[in-house]
């Protein structure tokens, strides 16, 4: 089990109700936390339209996670 910290940004952050927290998971991968997250949020987003940032680098959804990450998963940015 590892513990990893969340941030969420735009409408992640307004559907979680919060912009950070720490949860416990089994996830093996950002791919997989996403998928319990989304579950447990309601999240409207697949994850093929955002970016996933682990500590504070952009990786792959595939790439291993580690107790104490940070994740932040990003949507796209709407602006104009």
């Amino acid at each position: 089990m590892n513990r990893i910290h969340l941030q969420y940004f735009a409408v992640l952050r307004e559907q979680a109700g919060r912009s950070e927290e720490t949860v416990d998971t089994t996830a093996a991968n950002p791919a997989e936390l996403y998928e319990q997250v989304r579950a447990s949020h309601g999240f409207s987003l697949p994850r093929a339209l955002l970016r996933v940032a682990v500590n504070d680098e952009f990786r792959e959804w595939t790439a291993p996670l580690a107790s104490g990450d940070r994740v932040v998963f990003i949507p796209p940015v709407a602006g104009g």
